[in-house]
């Protein structure tokens, strides 16, 4: 804004008044106005006052910007620009910028760049040390390349610490030259020879292991089959097996006194081949079990053999279960001994013209049926645990809890395959679990089993 005045004492307070707007001074009277002459757009204010014509000014804050022909505050911060040797605008008081120049400068600095013909060798972080072979080397052909282009290749392979004063020459590298396919072949070659070395020594290797397997003394497999349920028959136990089976019918061959059971020859030809065992020499086998536990009790399993009289007995009551009726079978002064102090409890369950075997195993807590036919009958062990309830009860005066004990019906054991030799399987069935062996025989064993009990039961004794 311009101004003007014919005053120059007036002048100089109109000043004092814009430089300090807190303090008016005023030297003359206000009967001399001063005269102002405004160069703006702006009407002449008529007021007598100072304080009024300042009212009118305009806004500190104008809403657009104007020159001001008045002393200036120096900046804060001095921006000012300097021009570059290269033409650029540098921002000087950018610390980021000139850090990165610097780097830059820094970076290029290390890196020499020699141009002879198709030649281009670069050294990095050069600190007089020779590169190692294991050094990987890049093939670079560089030709009219600009220096910018340079630039960006060396500051790319900067970020590489595998590359410490990499020497590339194209003509040296060169592919296609028979110096190098050569070197490459060879190093091929020698690949291909350790490999076949390698190949060599590992069929050598083998061809030794397998000589040394003959070489070395076979061991015997130990069978899962033992060996004593299977004995043969020598000469003299065939033949009297064979005179019992074809005597006269009516002939008593053998007289169990302990349990009063008779064979004669009519019933020991039961055992003969597709024949169905009968109750006799069944009850007489399972007695010759027992016996054969007592003389060599540290061998087999403490076991007790009902008959193939005790379930039928025990299920003749009216409501299909009669404890009373069976109540002195084991008493301790018939048997000898306690029936709860058995690992094994043997009992033998006839259906018609069927056999199966039940078993109540203390020493497992278990109530377990065999049928060589994979039948199930819930039934039977439903009467075992009430009777083994009612039997401890009765003979200790205790109540057991048999409820937890698995109720199981024996799947993995031998099978027969035909329709008369259940009697067989059931008996063999106690033979070995009284041993404390697994059921290892099936369905070929049959005829060899049937021999062997007509022999054992000849000469009253089980081995």
């Amino acid at each position: 804004m311009g101004m003007t005045t014919s005053n120059r004492k007036r002048s100089e307070e109109c000043m004092s008044v814009l430089t300090n707007h807190t303090t008016i001074s005023i030297s003359q009277p206000s009967s001399k106005r001063p005269k102002f002459s405004y160069q703006s757009t702006r009407p002449v204010s008529t007021s007598n006052a100072i304080v009024s014509r300042l009212s009118r000014y305009p806004d500190t804050k104008p809403q657009f910007l104007r020159e001001v022909h008045a002393p200036c505050r120096p900046r804060k911060f001095n921006l000012s620009r300097k021009l570059s040797n290269f033409g650029d605008f540098i921002d000087m008081g950018n610390f980021l910028q000139r850090n990165y120049e610097k780097v830059k400068r820094s970076a290029l600095g290390k890196c020499r760049l020699v141009t002879q013909k198709e030649k281009v060798v670069i050294d990095l972080d050069s600190d007089g040390e020779d590169s190692d072979d294991s050094g990987v080397v890049e093939v670079v052909e560089i030709r009219d390349t600009e220096m910018k282009d340079v630039e960006i290749g060396v500051q790319r392979r900067l970020t590489d610490s595998a590359l410490t004063n990499a020497v590339v020459n194209v003509e040296d590298h060169d592919l296609s030259s028979v110096h190098v396919y050569k070197k490459l072949l060879q190093g091929v070659q020698r690949r291909t020879d350790t490999i076949q070395s390698l190949n060599f020594q590992i069929e050598l290797n083998e061809k030794r292991r397998d000589i040394f397997q003959l070489l070395r003394p076979k061991k015997e497999l130990i069978e899962e089959v033992p060996f004593e349920p299977f004995v043969p028959l020598t000469d003299d136990e065939e033949i009297e097996v064979s005179c019992a089976f074809s005597s006269n019918r009516r002939k008593v061959l053998v007289a169990h006194e302990s349990s009063n059971i008779e064979v004669s020859g009519e019933k020991m030809r039961c055992l003969l081949p597709g024949a169905w065992l009968n109750d006799e020499v069944i009850n007489l086998y399972l007695e010759l079990l027992k016996e054969r536990e007592r003389r060599e009790p540290k061998k087999f399993l403490k076991c007790h053999f009902f008959s193939t009289f005790f379930y039928k007995k025990l299920i003749s009551g009216r409501d299909r279960y009669d404890y009373k009726s069976v109540r002195r079978w084991t008493t301790q002064r018939k048997l000898g001994y306690s029936l709860f102090d058995c690992d094994k409890i043997f009992v033998p369950i006839h259906k018609e013209i069927h056999w199966c075997l039940a078993v109540i195993n203390k020493r497992d807590a278990k109530f377990q049926y065999l049928d060589s036919l994979k039948g199930m009958d819930r039934r039977v062990l439903e009467v075992l645990a009430r009777y083994y309830v009612d039997e401890v009860k009765d003979k200790t005066g205790k109540d057991i809890d048999v409820s937890t004990w698995e109720k199981e019906y024996v799947e993995d054991l031998p099978e027969q395959e035909n329709g008369f030799d259940c009697g067989v399987f059931m008996i063999k069935y106690a033979d070995f679990y009284s041993r404390g062996l697994g059921l290892c025989f099936n369905q070929e064993h049959m005829p060899y089993f049937r021999r062997r009990t007509a022999k054992e039961v000849l000469r009253l004794r089980a081995d």
